[in-house]
């Protein structure tokens, strides 16, 4: 992805192509100031600045000489240059800033970034051609640099861990990713493997992963100086879910290397942190594991002693996801941080109310949701809140355990989750909980077909904000 972005031309190459982003009106206008050549080549290729219209415009000896993207009706829609990326071929482009505000330039310059993304691990090179070049982009004064850089390298690797098949992304390797952002960042990292999860206090997560050939494990991943406000950062990792004794239907089984979508974000969000050097003290804790099945497989009806203490019926082995959190945000709470966000491919539920590309936000703190659903606004990587409504917490009763995880009613299931979550968090903490997809079913605009980052830009605001102000979400 950032391989598509340059931070300025060589020295003695030729200038890079001007790319011009119009809107109707401004179109219609500048085409009245427009020589013959250029209104004769707009009318005869019906071009009308219409959204994510690209216009290549040739000089008179036939060589590229401008680049005009329409912007439709009403302008300010930076996805627009992901129709640019993808219609280019390779060369050095540089956009026309005039009118336009840094926040708008850095998020134009993000969709041209994504949509050169390319996932080409399992593809034989076809030896007929030369490899693939992107097209690249100058990166336009008063965009912060670095940060464009470092989000690329975290979209990226939230989406190729996700893309990557289960058979080559386990546990194991999901606790390798953890390990090789900690010696690129100077971090700690501490592993938690098989029956040792029983010994340490991790029951939920080592019943959800014990029918697999690969042990679940627990990664806990540290890094940031002592006196920095606190930040924890949780993520499901179920590496593989086929639902367990309850399995799924092969239909919805078939994505299903996605279910460690949340470990992949808190990952990748973590590598955003520490390269950008934002003053947290920054923690990471993901179960690992598969839901598999085998002759000691979970079983629906048994009953499982928590981390936090209270018994969990199981209900459905294919709400699996919630136990593997259940602990993990317990562990969490136990060195209370200024913020907790947990990231997790939860449930069906959130896709049927809110659909793919709006990932469900709950909070038990207004300032918190308030900033993150703003911030997801404003950097187009929205989010939706969903209310942990108290009277759907009788959902959870059990006849014969202090909780069961999966409720017989079928209403509000995407909310009956998020109240399982939240007896385990500590109501002192700040927490918010993101039931995201993870995955882009059809191509659109910067996010091609597979894995997807979701809410990353979000997060990392709210982050900075606590940074800036440690009090900021402490009314939570």
């Amino acid at each position: 992805m950032k391989e598509s972005l340059v931070l300025a031309p060589e020295p003695g190459s030729p200038p890079p192509v001007t790319i011009r982003l119009l809107d109707n009106v401004t179109f219609l206008r500048s085409l009245t100031m427009a020589g013959p050549f250029a209104t004769n080549w707009f009318d005869t290729y019906g071009f009308r600045a219409h959204h994510g219209e690209v216009a290549k415009m040739p000089s008179e000896d036939g060589t590229l000489r401008e680049v005009v993207v329409g912007q439709g009706r009403d302008g300010g829609d930076p996805s627009v240059m992901a129709h640019a990326a993808r219609s280019l071929r390779s060369g050095l482009y540089q956009l026309d800033t005039q009118g336009f505000s840094p926040e708008f330039l850095e998020s134009a310059v993000l969709f041209w970034a994504m949509e050169c993304y390319r996932f080409d691990r399992y593809k034989v090179p076809d030896r007929r051609s030369l490899p693939w070049q992107p097209p690249r982009l100058v990166i336009p004064e008063g965009v912060d640099t670095s940060f464009c850089l470092a989000l690329c390298d975290a979209i990226r690797l939230v989406r190729d861990l996700v893309n990557t098949p289960a058979e080559d992304m386990g546990p194991a390797e999901l606790a390798d990713t953890a390990l090789g952002l900690a010696r690129l960042f100077d971090a700690s990292v501490t592993v938690v493997e098989g029956d040792a999860l029983l010994e340490q206090n991790y029951p939920l997560i080592h019943a959800v992963g014990r029918a697999s050939s690969r042990a679940p494990r627990l990664i806990d991943l540290r890094w940031g100086e002592p006196d920095h406000p606190a930040v924890t950062l949780v993520g499901k990792g179920v590496c593989f879910d086929t639902g367990g004794l309850d399995i799924k239907p092969s239909s919805n089984m078939l994505l299903m290397k996605k279910d460690m979508g949340g470990a992949a974000h808190a990952l990748g969000l973590a590598s955003l942190i520490m390269r950008m050097r934002l003053p947290v003290r920054l923690r990471v804790l993901i179960g690992a594991a598969d839901n598999a099945i085998s002759g000691n497989a979970l079983r629906p009806g048994d009953v499982i002693r928590s981390r936090k203490g209270p018994f969990v019926e199981i209900g459905n082995t294919d709400a699996e996801g919630r136990l593997v959190l259940a602990d993990l945000l317990c562990a969490a709470c136990e060195e209370p941080p200024r913020l907790l966000l947990d990231f997790a491919t939860l449930t069906g539920a959130a896709r049927v109310a809110l659909g793919p590309d709006l990932p469900a936000l709950f909070s038990n703190g207004d300032a918190l949701a308030d900033i993150l659903v703003r911030a997801g606004r404003d950097t187009h990587d929205p989010l939706w809140r969903l209310p942990l409504w108290p009277g759907y917490r009788s959902m959870l009763d059990s006849p014969v355990a202090d909780l069961t995880n999966s409720p017989d009613s079928g209403f509000a299931g995407a909310i009956a989750a998020a109240l399982f979550l939240k007896e385990f968090v500590d109501p002192l903490v700040p927490w918010a909980h993101v039931d995201l997809f993870a995955w882009q079913p059809k191509s659109a605009p910067g996010h091609p077909r597979g894995g997807k980052a979701q809410t990353l830009r979000p997060a990392w605001e709210a982050i900075r904000a606590l940074s800036e102000n440690p009090e900021i979400f402490a009314e939570s």
